[in-house]
């Protein structure tokens, strides 16, 4: 049975986490895909190529990507490489304190290059990226002409 893990599966956008992938046939080709939806419902996703070990596994911190969004090593590669599907969108949190972006991370057989898959996925999980971490207060700042948020820490 494959299996498709985040580690930590909840985190701050601004840490790394670690994708891995196990079950796989050993040399088995596949395409990972990450994809998520902005606060306005516009698609992001990033698709990286790989071919899993002689044991059927991956972990996105050491195999590197043999094409797709990016290739070669990097562990984060699917979270930094998300692009829109339509164009000139732009990726951004504007109500950072109402929840996290939930990153949908799944695995297909073989490659896949259609924008949206017509297959079902061998597997898939969810990872939340938070921008605000627990406890932290924001605070309004309005002086004179100056706008912006003081993130004041628990």
């Amino acid at each position: 049975m494959v299996e498709v893990t985040v580690t930590p599966r909840s985190s701050l956008s601004d840490r790394g986490v670690r994708v891995g992938v196990r079950g796989l046939s050993p040399s088995q080709l596949v395409t990972l895909r990450a994809w998520l939806r902005d606060e306005q419902g516009e698609c992001f996703q990033a698709r990286a190529f790989f071919r899993a070990t002689p044991k059927g596994d991956l972990d996105l911190g050491c195999h590197p990507a043999l094409g797709g969004s990016y290739s070669g090593v990097c562990p984060m590669g699917l979270f930094w490489f998300l692009q829109p599907l339509k164009p000139f969108r732009r990726l951004l949190r504007r109500d950072v304190a109402g929840g996290p972006f939930l990153v949908h991370l799944e695995v297909f057989e073989g490659l896949l290059m259609a924008p949206e898959p017509r297959e079902p996925p061998l597997a898939s999980c969810q990872a939340e990226r938070w921008y605000l971490g627990p406890g932290v207060t924001r605070v309004p700042v309005r002086e004179g002409r100056v706008r912006g948020s003081l993130f004041l820490p628990p």
